[in-house]
């Protein structure tokens, strides 16, 4: 089912301002999408439900693309859980609901890779959810955003809605959290070489032996993905999005050391805690729909860190 969306079709892009909204927009103004309607958190708060169906009743827009969540590290998700889970689960409920009242023609909700389980065989098919206990770090955040997909497959089958999900890996690129206290893995490599290489250190020390593998999809190659699924895919259930290829945290250090050209030597603290030895995405249902990833990781790499040097003034430094 194709059909090209009109460029002065209304669409809504919450949660704009972050790495993967920040990727959205870029695209549809590229591709000449006028019609975009945002709000910033403070216009609109997304878990207010009353603000939500007014907005959606003034705007009415013909898509939706829902990019907004709190989002953090293993850090925050323990803190937090009890935010975390109801902040989640009701702008999801508050804008779907909203979508289908409103008569939205699509909606495409974003979600994570940590909704799988824990044990889930690698790589991750979208059928293996649902199918075993959590990762308890992140559950109350993982649970928010299962309940989103399935809020949308039930609006399908209860109403015909044509809202859809799809499930990114560990995204990069412009606009990423760059701040060491928590970022995730490959923006504070970046940050720390960056800063060393600043000062002239000799040593990187990184957490960990090194050995996990993680695969990374540049926020650019998920717009496009976003793009494609919006006018091409309409099925329930999530849909993977990610490269299908992974690298040990070594190499990505080695990869990042040579783009910011840090010329002191990588220590890896095998004494810290790992993680997950490896999650790989399974893309061959989104291969089969017609998409594949173009950017890769050197050229990614590159591009990100071009766009840190010119924003490193604005960015917080610790």
């Amino acid at each position: 089912m194709s059909h090209d969306l009109a460029r002065d079709a209304k669409i809504y892009v919450a949660g704009h301002r972050g790495l993967v909204g920040g990727a959205l927009m870029r695209r549809l103004e590229t591709e000449g999408f006028s019609n975009l309607v945002t709000r910033t958190s403070q216009e609109l708060d997304l878990r207010d439900q009353a603000a939500v169906f007014r907005f959606f009743d003034l705007e009415k827009p013909d898509y939706v693309l829902l990019a907004a969540a709190k989002v953090g590290g293993i850090m925050a998700n323990s803190t937090y859980p009890a935010q975390f889970i109801y902040e989640n689960i009701m702008i999801a409920a508050n804008i779907v609901e909203a979508s289908h009242r409103a008569g939205v023609k699509k909606l495409l909700n974003l979600g994570s890779s940590c909704i799988y389980p824990k044990m889930a065989p690698q790589p991750l098919k979208e059928e293996y959810l649902l199918t075993g206990p959590l990762e308890e770090t992140n559950r109350a955040y993982a649970v928010a955003k299962i309940a989103a997909i399935e809020l949308c497959d039930h609006y399908r089958t209860q109403y015909g809605s044509d809202f859809i999900s799809a499930m990114p890996t560990n995204l990069y690129g412009p606009h990423d959290n760059f701040n060491l206290q928590n970022s995730h893995v490959l923006p504070a490599l970046l940050r720390k070489m960056h800063d060393a290489k600043a000062c002239g250190a000799d040593v990187v020390e990184i957490w960990g032996s090194g050995t996990p593998k993680r695969e990374f999809l540049h926020s650019d190659d998920l717009a496009d993905a976003c793009l494609y699924l919006l006018e091409n895919y309409s099925a329930p259930g999530p849909i993977n999005v990610g490269t299908g290829e992974d690298l040990s945290i070594r190499d990505l250090a080695l990869l990042i050391k040579e783009v910011v050209e840090f010329e002191g030597e990588l220590v890896f603290d095998a004494s810290k805690p790992d993680g997950t030895p490896r999650k790989l995405m399974d893309v061959s249902r989104l291969e089969n729909a017609g998409w594949k990833a173009k950017i890769g990781l050197h050229e990614g790499l590159t591009n990100t860190y071009s766009w840190f040097l010119e924003n490193i003034e604005a960015l917080p430094h610790r």
